[in-house]
């Protein structure tokens, strides 16, 4: 029985997403140059939201975080999306960004 509670206890844990609430420090690298804008993120279950800062000015961020799996944008007259993954201790993102449709690239982002 107590085997069966630990199992269904660790299980029900891999299930939550990753909380990314706080300040992010990115490190963006796309085919027409690089960048290291912030975000501040609110996460409330798989919702998120948060203000993005940097080359391309300020924006208002809304996003999801599915497990450890995040996706979120802005617009700055067009889309700019990102998709990522969350590492497990839940202080590093990696992942794909599309600027606007005319750029694309990698980022890895670092929790503050």
């Amino acid at each position: 029985m107590i085997r069966f509670i630990i199992a269904f206890l660790l299980c029900a844990v891999s299930v939550f997403a990753a909380d990314i609430t706080g300040t992010w420090s990115f490190e963006v690298v796309t085919d027409a140059g690089s960048g290291t804008p912030k975000f501040v993120f609110k996460q409330e279950g798989e919702k998120l939201t948060g203000t993005y800062s940097g080359q391309l000015g300020e924006a208002k961020v809304t996003g999801t975080v599915k497990g450890q799996e995040v996706t979120f944008s802005f617009d700055i007259g067009a889309a700019v999306v990102y998709q990522g993954h969350i590492d497990e201790s839940g202080k590093k993102i990696t992942g794909n960004c599309d600027i606007a449709g005319q750029a694309t690239g990698t980022f890895t982002g670092t929790r503050q």
